[in-house]
């Protein structure tokens, strides 16, 4: 047994014994003296992210998985926590009374949990051992209150850990059929699930000695699982369709706000072209994101951004927009040079077109998440000049210019001379920035947020920020992805119920673009996305993009226009980027799209790619979105696209089915995804450049 001696001075003291530990914490709570009971209500929140072993121990930090735990030490009161019987706990550490890390040693790679408790009831977080993950359990029906599960190979000593939120259900509610399949009877846990009002879910993860299988996630309403898409809503995280759209270059819905720098330094092309909130609510109110099924809105940043031009682009071969220039400066049109992190630019509107759009996109079953530019400032900004130090050094310490050293100095990096990286590793400037990021939350019905260069910020950050939002809004839906280039270890390392809910999966992306256009071959393309679904959860809500304002415009890769590995940024000043080889364009876009709307995640739209719109990189790829005047080709494609998504969002196996590769090669995938025995086949043949989707 494991004790643990409690100083309340200094650092916890530990000693052990075997596998088994407890946590007795003895302080006076001001939270149980106002009735709170934290576990109970832990128990029946948002199911917490599994830990998920990388070897036979692993570090964890357990404000990942429980921050509001974290956000106030008398919580800890009366708390006791235990871990299975092979588990053991080692190397931990804290400032009583909490304990935050320890190294978690897995003794015979089985499912286990730690288990938190007092005497008003208790919760759990799964601790998955690093096993093989195989794709093979599957969800066959729901009846009279009991799931059949199954497995498309056989497996003959398979054992089962469901819950229900965070609450561990009895082993005992399992039966084996002769038919080889096993019926969880939910009937039996009547007494833990009538607490469940509203939206609740159902994990299931299995294992045999050889693998760890997928886990299943099925939504319930008041304790009965869901079988029918239209009984999800807007709230539904892997229920989402995502479009991302840059305010400036969207829609002009009030032209009062309409401003241009008229800068002889600045070309058109990278001044303001006056999209602003209300042409959002506009097209919102005009029906055009149901009619093209989009659910979630991803708005570009917000902040005040500078009045004077920034930056600089000298042209090597000229440019295709004024010939007598030889370079160009930049206004903030995008919003990612924030000068104040708390006031709302102008330009965009004002705080009550912000909530006129807020209030019409909910009236609407619409989400909004709002873009974040935590990372840096700008060099103007009154915050750094009032603070000069808060910055990092823009020298490394060999002499090197510390500037766009994006792996080699990742967390001190500055993204170029006039926005200074914050050095957020400083605690002053860490709560500065969280608070400001919780404005947002506090004075809009924000439904989240979209953070801008993730793995730049330390994992401090994330950790505070998540703790604060938990401790503030332990009810409120609010998901939050991420920007993150790198292995799908390093993306997956920010994704946790503490921290972010999920990232873009860039290494899909990249894998299908190249695959799409021939250069590798399809199977790879399946091959990523098990590796997605190994990392990130079998029912993970990671972005799988279409492009975005960083990427060249995908079209115009797919038909032959530009090539795939360029950077993009000489043609876009220079050529007139647009579709080549339209049937190749058209065809292998929608194929993208195809992909993108029957894998597991949260597929996202880039303004302009329901259509296929054209175009190199930055800012070649953010001409003003266009409504009107679309050739036949381009309506087909929208059309299309509106067709997929809509099909995806009535399709309860292709938001909740787990995935089944059936067939990959360097032609074609086709794989399945399923839910309560309800099956979809999807077929992807880039040879011929035909998909089939059959129900």
């Amino acid at each position: 047994m494991l004790k643990i001696i409690t100083n309340f001075a200094s650092q916890i003291v530990f000693t052990m014994k075997k596998n088994l530990f407890f946590l007795l914490i003895g302080l006076s709570l001001a939270g149980c003296q106002r009735g709170v009971n934290i576990t109970e209500s832990i128990a029946v929140s948002n199911p917490i992210m599994p830990v998920r072993m990388t070897s036979d121990t692993t570090h964890i930090v357990l404000t990942d998985y429980v921050p509001v735990l974290f956000g106030d030490p008398t919580l800890w009161h009366g708390m006791q926590w235990t871990a299975g019987e092979s588990i053991e706990c080692i190397h931990m550490s804290g400032t009583a009374p909490i304990v935050d890390e320890m190294d978690v040693v897995n003794r015979d790679r089985s499912i286990h949990a730690i288990t938190f408790h007092n005497k008003k009831g208790s919760f759990a977080i799964p601790v998955l051992p690093a096993k093989p993950v195989q794709q093979n359990l599957v969800s066959l029906a729901y009846e009279n209150e009991q799931l059949r599960v199954g497995f498309v190979h056989p497996v003959a000593n398979p054992s089962f850990e469901a819950y229900v939120q965070n609450i561990p259900l009895a082993h005992s509610l399992w039966q084996a059929e002769e038919d080889g399949t096993w019926v969880l009877d939910l009937s039996a846990a009547s007494h833990q699930l009538a607490s469940l009002q509203g939206r609740s879910y159902l994990r299931v993860f299995a294992e045999d000695d050889e693998y760890l299988f997928n886990d299943l996630l099925l939504p319930m309403e008041n304790g009965k699982i869901i079988t029918d898409a239209a009984q999800l809503n807007r709230h539904d995280a892997q229920a989402q369709v995502l479009y991302s759209l840059m305010i400036d270059r969207f829609e002009n819905g009030n032209k009062a706000n309409d401003w241009k720098m008229n800068s002889p330094e600045v070309l058109d092309i990278v001044d303001y072209q006056g999209g602003d909130l209300a042409g959002i609510t506009q097209k919102i109110s005009d029906g055009y994101f149901e009619q093209l099924g989009a659910n979630t809105l991803w708005i570009s940043p917000i902040t005040q951004n500078p009045w004077d031009a920034w930056g600089c682009y000298p042209f090597k071969n000229g440019n295709k927009y004024d010939a007598s220039k030889t370079y160009t400066k930049f206004s903030g049109y995008h919003g990612y040079w924030p000068i104040y992190a708390t006031v709302l630019d102008s330009r965009f509107g004002t705080p009550d077109e912000l909530r006129t759009l807020l209030d019409s996109a909910h009236a609407h079953a619409i989400n909004v998440v709002l873009d974040y530019v935590a990372n840096h400032m700008h060099i103007n900004s009154p915050t750094l000049q009032a603070h000069p130090d808060w910055h990092t050094d823009s020298i490394l310490p060999d002499g090197t210019r510390n500037f766009e050293l994006w792996d080699e100095a990742r967390l001190t990096t500055w993204f170029d001379k006039h926005i200074p990286t914050l050095d957020l590793e400083r605690e002053e400037v860490c709560e500065a920035m969280t608070d400001s990021a919780l404005y947002w939350l506090a004075n809009y019905e924000l439904d989240g947020f979209r953070h801008d260069a993730c793995k730049h910020i330390p994992e401090g950050y994330w950790r505070m920020l998540g703790q604060k939002i938990a401790t503030r809004w332990p009810g409120r839906p609010i998901w939050m992805i991420g920007e993150t280039y790198g292995s799908p270890e390093l993306i997956g390392s920010y994704v946790k119920s503490g921290m972010l809910n999920a990232q873009f999966d860039f290494n899909v992306y990249f894998t299908t673009r190249e695959a799409l256009c021939g250069l590798t071959g399809m199977d790879q393309v399946l091959a990523n996305e098990l590796t997605s679904l190994r990392t990130y959860g079998a029912h993970h809500t990671m972005g799988n993009i279409s492009g975005n304002h960083d990427q060249i415009r995908f079209a115009s890769i797919a038909g032959g226009a530009i090539d795939l590995h360029s950077q993009g940024k000489e043609e876009g000043w220079t050529q007139e980027v647009g579709i080549g080889n339209a049937e190749h364009a058209y065809k292998r876009a929608l194929l993208l799209e195809v992909i993108n709307m029957t894998l597991p995640g949260v597929p996202c739209i880039y303004q302009g790619d329901e259509y296929a719109e054209v175009g190199a990189n930055d800012p070649d790829n953010r001409h003003m979105m266009r409504f009107d005047g679309l050739n036949a080709d381009e309506q087909e494609m929208r059309s299309k696209v509106a067709g997929l998504i809509h099909m995806r969002r009535h399709s309860m196996p292709l938001l909740y089915g787990d995935l089944i590769p059936l067939e990959q090669t360097a032609d074609l995938i086709r794989y399945q995804r399923i839910y309560l025995g309800q099956c979809v086949t999807v077929t992807v043949n880039r040879k011929d450049l035909s998909y089939t989707i059959e129900q």
